[in-house]
C-alpha cells in the first residue's frame, strides 16, 4: 500500500509537483485514532514545492492519488497530514492474500547472508539459572528472528570450560568431597545428583572455605600475627585500616571489602587454585583428567536443561580450544606493536586514545583471561565459516565494556569484519529479594524454576477443568508447554535492554500480557475452525470497522518481523502478537462467527480467525513458544 503510493507520487512528481521530488520527503505514519484513516502521508515535505498552504497542498495530492489508485476510497487533510480511507476491497484482498501464504510475514529461507547468534555460554562450574534463562531465550529467539527474515543462521556457545573459576570446583571437590562406604568420592553416578548441580555445589564450597581462610587472615593481623606475609602487603593492610578512622558506616564497608580482597590473595586455597591453573595449561594429566571428568559431569547436566528449555545450537566452541588460538594472536600483536608488554611480564593494549584505559591480554604468568579466549573464538568462527557476515553476542549489559574493548582489538588486529560484531546488551533478571550470586549459592536454579512454572500450569489447568478426555501424556505435554510459554514470554515481552523483576506467578496467569493468554486465544480459534468443520472462500462482502482493524494489524505483522530483526527485539513481536489476541477477542465477544447468517459474512469470518490463529502460531514460534490446539 505505501510502496504504491510513494510510486505514483515519483512517477508523477512533474505533473504534480512541478519537480522531481526526493524519495526520502515521502513519510508515512499511523492515522491517529480519533481521525478517519487507515493510512497517513505527511504533507510539510511538499508545502514549498506546491507554494500553497499545508490544508491546499494536502486537498491537491489527495485528489490526485484518489483518481490514479483504486483502493483510496476517501481522504481529508488535518493539519498538514493527509488522512487516506482504503477501501474494503483492498483489505478483503489483503486477507486473501495472507491466508494463501503460509509462511506469511516471512522472507524465503537463506535470501540474506548468513549470521551466528552466540547465547548461553556458561562456566563449568555451576548449573544454570535464572539469568541463563532469559539469555537463551533472548538468544534462541533472536536466531529464529532472523532465519526469519531471510538469513542463514548459525545458533552457538562459547562454553567456558576453563579458568580459575573452574579450577575452584576442582580443587574444592578434592579437597571437601566425603567419601563413601567405596572409598569414593561423590559423582553424579553415586549421589543421584544431577551433574551441572554436584560441581556447583563445590564452587560454593570453596567460596565458603574461601571466607572463612581470608577471615582468620584478617583476625590474626588485627591481632598483629604477620609473620610470613609480604611487607607491603601488611603495609597496605595498616594503611587500609587507619584509612576507616572518622569514616562513616558507608565508607569503613568499603574499605572493609579492600581488606578482605587483600587477604584472599594471601589464602592458600587461592594460591592452590592458581597452581592448578598453571598445571592445566600445561596439561599436567592428573588435573587434566579431573577437569575433563567434572566437566562431562556438567555437560550431561546442561543437556538436560537446555531439552526442557526447548534451545539448540548448531556448533559449539569451547574456551579451552579457542584461548590457544588467542594467546597466538596476542604473541603475533606483540610483534606489530598492537599489545605491549609490562615489566612483569603481562601484556595489555593501551585503547586511552579510544576514551577507555589498558587492557590485560594476557597475565604475567602467561595463562589466559577471557579477553584472550574471545579473541580466539572471534576469529576461529570467521575460519569455520567463509561466509559469515556478523556475530551477535547475547550477552548481559555487566558486560559492555568487555565488548567495545573486543571489538576494538579485532579491529586493530586487522580484521575487518569487527565492524559487523554486535553485542545483544540486555538487562539482567532481578529478584524480590535481590541479586542473584552463584559463589553464595543464592542463585534461582533454571531446573527448579522450569519445574515450577510447569507445576503452576499444571495447577491453574487443571482448576479451569477443560482437559477432559485427555490421556495423562497428553495433559503433561500441555502442562510443559503452557508453563513453559509463560516462562519464555514473561522473560522476552520486556525490551531487551530493560532491566526487569521476575515474578513467576505472574508468567502463567490466563489474562493480561501473558503467553497462556494468548495460547488460550489460539486454542479457542482451533476448536471455532472445528465446529466449523469445513472453510470455504468468500465473495465481496462489506466489513466492519472491527474485521478492518483485524486484517490491518494481520497486514503489519512481515513490517514488525523485519523490525524485531533490525532492533534484535523479541518484545516486538511478543507485544505485537499481544496486541492482535486482545484485538480479536473483543471481535469474537461481539460477534457471532457460527450463527451468522450470512454464509459469506460467516466464510469470511471463519477465514479471518484462521490468519489470526496462523500470525499469532508464526509469531509465538519466533519466541520458541509452541502454542496448543485444545486449552
Amino acid at each position: 500500500m505505501e510502496q504504491e503510493i510513494k510510486e505514483v507520487l515519483l512517477e508523477n512528481s512533474q505533473e504534480l509537483f512541478g519537480t522531481e521530488v526526493n524519495e526520502k520527503l515521502i513519510q508515512f505514519q499511523k492515522t491517529r485514532k480519533d481521525i478517519e484513516g487507515d493510512l497517513t502521508l505527511v504533507i510539510f515535505p511538499f508545502v514549498k514545492a506546491l507554494r500553497c498552504s499545508p490544508l491546499e497542498a494536502g486537498e491537491k495530492i489527495g485528489t490526485f492519488l484518489k483518481d490514479k489508485i483504486d483502493f483510496i476510497a476517501d481522504f481529508s487533510v488535518v493539519s498538514g497530514f493527509l488522512n487516506f480511507v482504503i477501501g474494503d476491497n483492498y483489505w478483503l484482498a489483503r486477507l486473501e492474500s495472507i491466508d494463501s501464504d503460509k509462511r506469511y510475514g516471512y522472507a524465503p529461507e537463506n535470501s540474506k547472508p548468513t549470521l551466528m547468534v552466540e547465547y548461553s555460554s556458561p562456566n563449568t562450574n555451576k548449573p544454570l539459572h535464572l539469568g541463563h534463562l532469559r539469555n537463551n531465550f533472548l538468544g534462541y529467539s533472536v536466531a529464529e528472528i532472523l532465519k526469519a527474515n531471510g538469513h542463514k543462521m548459525v545458533k552457538t556457545q562459547i562454553i567456558n570450560d576453563r579458568g580459575i573459576h573452574i579450577c575452584k570446583s576442582m580443587l574444592a571437590w578434592e579437597k571437601f568431597s566425603p567419601e563413601n562406604e567405596n572409598g569414593e568420592k561423590e559423582t553424579p553416578e553415586n549421589t543421584g545428583i544431577k551433574g551441572d548441580k554436584l560441581v556447583g555445589k563445590y564452587y560454593v564450597a570453596f567460596d565458603k572455605h574461601f571466607n572463612a581462610e581470608a577471615k582468620t587472615i584478617i583476625d590474626a593481623w588485627e591481632n598483629g600475627l604477620t609473620d610470613g606475609f609480604p611487607e607491603e602487603v601488611i603495609a597496605e593492610f595498616e594503611r587500609l585500616s587507619q584509612s576507616k578512622i572518622d569514616k562513616d558506616e558507608k565508607a569503613v564497608a568499603g574499605i572493609d571489602a579492600k581488606i578482605k580482597d587483600l587477604a584472599k590473595n594471601q589464602t592458600s586455597l587461592l594460591s592452590e587454585a592458581k597452581e592448578m591453573l598453571v598445571k592445566w595449561e600445561a596439561r599436567d594429566p592428573q588435573v587434566f583428567l579431573l577437569w575433563t571428568t567434572m566437566n562431562g559431569w556438567v555437560y550431561d547436566g546442561f543437556d538436560i536443561t537446555y531439552k526442557q528449555m526447548g534451545v539448540d545450537f548448531d556448533t559449539l566452541y569451547y574456551e579451552s580450544n579457542t584461548f590457544l588460538l588467542g594467546k597466538d594472536l596476542i604473541i603475533e600483536g606483540l610483534k606489530n606493536d598492537v599489545f605491549f608488554k609490562k615489566e612483569d611480564g603481562s601484556v595489555w593494549i593501551d585503547l586511552t586514545d579510544e576514551g577507555l584505559d589498558e587492557k590485560l591480554v594476557l597475565r604475567s604468568d602467561g595463562t589466559a583471561v577471557y579477553m584472550t579466549q574471545d579473541i580466539g573464538t572471534a576469529v576461529d568462527r570467521y575460519k569455520d565459516y567463509q561466509d559469515l557476515e556478523g556475530i551477535i553476542y547475547t550477552v548481559g549489559n555487566e558486560q559492555d565494556y568487555h565488548f567495545k574493548v573486543l571489538f576494538l582489538i579485532l579491529k586493530r588486529l586487522g580484521y575487518s569484519w569487527a565492524e559487523n560484531c554486535h553485542h545483544l546488551s540486555y538487562g539482567m533478571v532481578d529478584l524480590p529479594t535481590g541479586k542473584m550470586k552463584s559463589r553464595e549459592g543464592t542463585v534461582v536454579d533454571a531446573d527448579d524454576l522450569m519445574a515450577d512454572v510447569v507445576d503452576k500450569a499444571k495447577q491453574m489447568t487443571q482448576e479451569r477443568g477443560h482437559i477432559d478426555g485427555m490421556s495423562d501424556v497428553e495433559k503433561s505435554e500441555l502442562y510443559n508447554l503452557i508453563g513453559m510459554g509463560g516462562l519464555k514470554y514473561y522473560l522476552m515481552k520486556v525490551d531487551p535492554k530493560k532491566r526487569m523483576m521476575f515474578n513467576p506467578e505472574e508468567s502463567v496467569e490466563l489474562n493480561g500480557n501473558t503467553a497462556p493468554f494468548i495460547q488460550y486465544t489460539h486454542a479457542r480459534i482451533k476448536s471455532l475452525l472445528r465446529k466449523a468443520d469445513d472453510v470455504n472462500s468468500f465473495s465481496s462482502v462489506a466489513i466492519n470497522s472491527e474485521e478492518k482493524e483485524i486484517i490491518k494489524l494481520l497486514n503489519e505483522f512481515p513490517t514488525i518481523v523485519k523490525e524485531a530483526g533490525n532492533n534484535h527485539s523479541p518484545a516486538l513481536i511478543a507485544n505485537y502478537t499481544y496486541d492482535l489476541v486482545k484485538l480479536y477477542n473483543q471481535f469474537y465477544q461481539t460477534y457471532f462467527i457460527l450463527k451468522e447468517e450470512n454464509q459469506e459474512i460467516k466464510e469470511m469470518r471463519l477465514i479471518l480467525s484462521r490468519n489470526v490463529a496462523k500470525v499469532i502460531q508464526l509469531g509465538m514460534r519466533l519466541l520458541g513458544i509452541d502454542v496448543p490446539e485444545r486449552m
